[in-house]
């Protein structure tokens, strides 16, 4: 097998649109800006921010989960403005299972724009082709149908649901689990 990613440098990935880069201190407003959404983060554990500082957490968890090789959260930079409009990448990674999930957000002004699908491509191929993964998991609030039909149209596959799975906003939620493994992604490919 060949080797895997190594968590040395933070990829940089470029689709038509937009580029897929590290978290970088410029980009505070514009994280503000998405995370003090209410919109945006209504399916997350989150709650909307309401100072700057919240957004320099988020960019420090951002350094950590890269840090630990736990994780790789790409922000999406559309190349037309410079602005960050949303981010999408792996946490809970475990190198023994070669496994870990996707999480993404944008903002609404850009939803149903086909964004999210153009740039998770790259980062599911990003997975499977350098991390070396076995799979990939999502979960998903039942209630949001636009990040079902993503997962849909990126090939991930209804795996079953978890009851009470996490707090989001002081209670237990049920999400559904999603999931893509490397030989489905394979055929995928190919076709």
């Amino acid at each position: 097998m060949a080797l895997s990613y190594s968590f040395q440098v933070f990829p940089r990935m470029e689709t038509e649109r937009f580029i897929l880069r590290k978290t970088e201190e410029r980009d505070t407003k514009d994280l503000f800006e998405l995370y003090s959404n209410e919109d945006v983060v209504k399916y997350t554990p989150l709650l909307p921010f309401t100072e700057e500082a919240e957004a320099w957490q988020e960019m420090n968890w951002h350094r950590e989960i890269f840090a630990q090789q736990i994780g790789i959260r790409w922000l999406i930079e559309e190349k037309s403005t410079g602005k960050v409009i949303g981010t999408c990448g792996f946490l809970h990674y475990l190198k023994e299972y070669a496994r870990t999930d996707i999480g993404y957000d944008l903002a609404p002004s850009h939803w149903r724009k086909g964004i999210m699908s153009e740039v998770a491509a790259p980062i599911i191929a990003f997975g499977f082709n350098s991390i070396k993964l076995y799979g990939i998991e999502a979960k998903v609030d039942p209630a949001n149908d636009a990040s079902i039909g993503l997962l849909t149209k990126l090939g991930f596959k209804q795996a079953g649901d978890v009851k009470e799975y996490e707090i989001e906003k002081g209670m237990f939620v049920e999400l559904l689990v999603f999931s893509l493994l490397r030989k489905e992604f394979s055929m995928l490919e190919k076709s």
